[in-house]
């Protein structure tokens, strides 16, 4: 794991053994705010060390940005935390995550004591407010790479926790292409001066701006390249043609991850323009 402090009072941690995945910390005078967790527990027992330990403050909330594995499956190491996050998280926590991690744990006896533990504290309308130890957080539905994500804006530095709607290629996954579309654009309205992702590096003050256009035009084109698979009457399969690089993306981060993300993306979007 990869510890990066990106404000006084602000962490950033990164996995080196799941695609990336990250997780942040608030510090506050009242006890730790912790935005999602890592994949893996001995990486989570290691925030959690770093945290509590180390830095002698104790975890008060856990925030969990959507229901994805990599971002929740560490929950259960902060039994005295409340669970934050929005409603549909916690229901799909309670059936589709519950199925994902007996499966998981079939084929990763490192999983044996993980347990879903589902949020105690959610909101079903557009936006929710934090306001511990002097930080003002806006929790904000921005449904795109799933139904249910959320993003975390910390109000007293401009920092925005965008979860898997920012990576370093958008992915679509089981949300949507006009969500992802809209969730981005509502990004560049805000402003912020940071922006960390759900998986890859911080998205620095004086970058934010240009790489979320980045990602629009990449959705952009690929629905572009998608249609014309389409309208030309060419089966799915020709979809293997259009390499991420061609869309505008490097095929190098995330360990090359991206480019089976990237192809994951055409398909879902195929799917979703045929079904218009």
């Amino acid at each position: 794991m990869v510890r990066e402090r990106i404000a006084d009072d602000i962490y950033v941690f990164t996995s080196r053994l799941y695609a990336q995945v990250t997780a942040g910390a608030i510090i506050t005078k009242e006890g730790v705010i912790l935005i999602d967790t890592l994949y893996f527990p001995e990486e989570t027992w290691a925030i959690k060390e770093f945290l509590e330990d180390r830095l002698g403050h104790k975890v008060r909330y856990v925030i969990n940005t959507h229901y994805h594995a990599d971002h929740t499956q560490g929950s259960c190491l902060f039994p005295k935390a409340r669970i934050v996050s929005h409603a549909m998280c916690r229901e799909l926590l309670d059936n589709v995550g519950r199925e994902g991690l007996a499966e998981a744990k079939s084929n990763s006896p490192e999983l044996d004591d993980v347990n879903i533990i589902l949020p105690d504290l959610y909101f079903d309308e557009g936006e929710m407010a934090i306001n511990f130890g002097g930080k003002n957080l806006r929790l904000i539905h921005m449904p795109g790479h799933s139904p249910d994500l959320i993003g975390v804006f910390v109000a007293n530095n401009r920092i925005l926790f965008a979860s898997d709607n920012m990576m370093p290629v958008p992915t679509l996954f089981d949300g949507s292409f006009s969500d992802l579309n809209n969730s981005l654009n509502m990004m560049l309205e805000m402003k912020p001066d940071t922006v960390v992702q759900g998986h890859g590096e911080v998205i620095l003050r004086g970058e934010v701006a240009s790489v979320i256009q980045s990602n629009l035009d990449y959705l952009s084109t690929i629905k572009g390249r998608v249609n014309e698979i389409i309208e030309g009457g060419k089966p799915e399969n020709s979809l293997s043609e259009i390499d991420i690089e061609s869309c505008g993306k490097s095929r190098i981060p995330l360990n090359g991850l991206v480019t089976d993300l990237h192809q994951a993306n055409l398909h879902k979007l195929y799917q979703e323009l045929r079904n218009e």
